[in-house]
């Protein structure tokens, strides 16, 4: 009898684990409509008065690329469009605190995925860069109304433990790059525009 219990105990868990899984919010663009599987979306800071929309920058020369952001000009760059593939399978919404592959809807020169990735932390700045190349799995979270670019693919394996971080941008030598484990920044999605064929 005890053993049915523990067995009815641990469905009940998975269960409500599930639900709790399907019943994450979803992540709302600019004009209030749910982020959607395969739609491409321009990433853009929170305060529109900071910098452009996130892109790939080249760091010394060499590959991989790095996801950064537009400086801010005159005329702000919307950095290049992105597209999102959710984890959680047949799911066609992007929702907090749920993993997706994130990818630039752009080519790179270093002629490789442009799925963005993670680099070991560096030593010297104790962060890890974004950049491109095989995929990971990155989520939005939300804090007061903002939402967070973050690492911590928890719902992709419950049993492992990830070394989570919340994204910011780190300035280096003029550039702004998308790293972890600093300073947060929050961000974002505006729905790029549909080409209407003539």
């Amino acid at each position: 009898m005890l053993k049915l219990i523990g067995s009815l105990s641990c469905i009940w868990l998975l269960m409500a684990i599930s639900t709790m899984a399907q019943v994450q919010p979803p992540v709302l663009d600019t004009a209030g409509q749910p982020l959607r599987s395969g739609v491409e979306y321009y990433i853009l800071p929170a305060a529109t008065d900071t910098a452009g929309g996130l892109t790939l920058l080249s760091r010394n020369r060499s590959c991989p690329s790095f996801v950064g952001q537009e400086p801010l000009t005159p005329v702000v760059s919307q950095g290049l469009p992105v597209v999102f593939t959710p984890y959680a399978t047949g799911e066609t919404i992007v929702r907090e605190s749920s993993s997706f592959i994130v990818k630039f809807s752009a080519a790179s020169t270093c002629v490789k995925s442009t799925e963005w990735s993670l680099t070991a932390r560096d030593p010297a700045r104790s962060r890890r860069n974004i950049v491109t190349g095989r995929g990971a799995y990155f989520m939005i979270t939300k804090r007061s109304n903002l939402y967070y670019l973050a690492f911590c693919p928890a719902d992709i394996c419950n049993t492992c433990r990830f070394d989570c971080g919340t994204a910011g941008i780190t300035i280096e030598n003029g550039k702004r790059f998308l790293t972890l484990d600093g300073p947060v920044f929050p961000f974002r999605f505006r729905r790029a525009q549909v080409a209407i064929s003539m």
